[in-house]
């Protein structure tokens, strides 16, 4: 079994589109175990009623967004060491730094491609396969 298979993702977007997109990617990257959320809110309460590993959340939701979830995720002794990669569209430095200072393991730009998402998780568990 490869280390793919055994880590739980939760992806948050508030675009089905997007959940899709990454939802495919993941699969294609040999991921099983891949829960969705359409916002923060819903993210956490997945999160806290069983924690996943990976956490992939967009930056710009509805209620809560990505920042908001990675704050609430790092302050839940629960949940605080799942890995968290935030995804946007904005290349913008100030919230890369913001994500990175409340705990983000990697962000990841929008539109990405397989191999840049393949980068980012293994930036944070190591090889895949």
């Amino acid at each position: 079994m490869s280390i793919a298979e055994k880590i739980k993702v939760l992806i948050v977007d508030d675009q089905v589109t997007s959940r899709l997109l990454l939802s495919d990617a993941l699969t294609q990257l040999g991921f099983k175990q891949i829960t969705s959320a359409g916002d923060g809110e819903q993210g956490m309460k997945i999160m806290t009623e069983q924690p996943h590993h990976l956490v992939i959340s967009d930056f710009n939701m509805p209620k809560m967004d990505g920042i908001g979830f990675l704050q609430a995720v790092r302050t839940n002794p629960n949940t605080k060491k799942a890995a968290f990669i935030i995804l946007t569209a904005q290349g913008d430095r100030a919230l890369v730094q913001r994500a990175a200072q409340l705990g983000a393991n990697n962000v990841l730009a929008k539109p990405f491609t397989i191999e840049k998402m393949k980068a980012a998780i293994e930036a944070v568990f190591g090889a895949l396969k």
